[in-house]
């Protein structure tokens, strides 16, 4: 959607990188975001961070395809079933995606996925929907906020990891469907709107403390986040990206009917 996406920082112009006709190796750039792969990961301390993010955005991936698979089975009408399962189809393409780079970069995606699943397990455990309308709230909003955090992620990535990332995180659709779904339940029943507003407040507490705690897990990762690595976040702006991925939440609630 795009006046949730506007809301984070576009990622950086990518900046050629210049050769003299006696040398086949790019210049090293301060700018990481101005550098492709191959370049940026000589760091080894980068390509930690990168493989950490990729094991992060492949498991959520995959983990959405098989939570979208399920929710499948409650949806009240075949069509909404089919619509459902499509999505979950292009979850599992984006999951092929990432999978793919992984292995393209010598690195074994199930090591690389490992780490992420016991907390990213744990969260759909204790948010688990009781019926489809959550469901299709919990797939808005929860899918929404991890795609918000790895955008602004992705704008601070060398070039070729950038588009990869931000390729996976197109919408598959479900951010209208989910749109149209719930603000006709709250329509033909305005109690509704007050159950599906309490649980989506638990998902963006529950989403954003699962965040925080993955990030202070990896070494690699929370190194970046804060500018050890790459063109990393400073604290304070760790604080202010928080910020923003709190108000377009409010945005897509206001979307869906629903107070904040």
């Amino acid at each position: 959607m795009p006046d949730e996406v506007s809301a984070f920082p576009a990622p950086r112009a990518i900046v050629p990188i210049m050769e003299t006709p006696d040398e086949t190796t790019p210049h090293a750039s301060t700018s990481i975001a101005a550098q492709s792969w191959a370049v940026a990961a000589v760091d080894p301390r980068y390509r930690a961070a990168v493989v950490d993010l990729l094991g992060a955005l492949a498991y959520g991936e995959l983990a959405a395809f098989e939570r979208l698979a399920e929710d499948a089975k409650l949806a009240p009408t075949l069509s909404e079933k089919a619509e459902l399962a499509a999505m979950a189809s292009a979850e599992f393409h984006h999951f092929a995606q990432i999978r793919d780079r992984l292995s393209a970069v010598d690195v074994e995606p199930t090591a690389a996925m490992e780490p992420f699943a016991t907390a990213l397990d744990g969260f759909h455990r204790q948010t688990a929907p009781s019926d489809w309308l959550e469901g299709l709230v919990k797939a808005y909003v929860g899918d929404s906020i991890a795609s918000d955090f790895y955008r602004e992620v992705a704008a601070r990535l060398d070039s070729d990891t950038r588009e990869l990332v931000l390729s996976v995180l197109d919408d598959t659709g479900h951010a209208s469907f989910a749109v149209e779904k719930v603000r006709a339940a709250i329509e033909a029943d305005p109690r509704v709107g007050g159950r599906l507003a309490l649980w989506a407040r638990r998902l963006m507490g529950e989403a954003l403390s699962q965040a925080q705690r993955v990030v202070a897990d990896r070494d690699a990762l929370s190194t970046m986040l804060v500018g050890g690595v790459a063109d990393g976040f400073d604290l304070a702006e760790v604080g202010r990206m928080f910020t923003r991925i709190t108000e377009a939440h409010t945005k897509r609630m206001a979307a869906l009917g629903l107070a904040a």
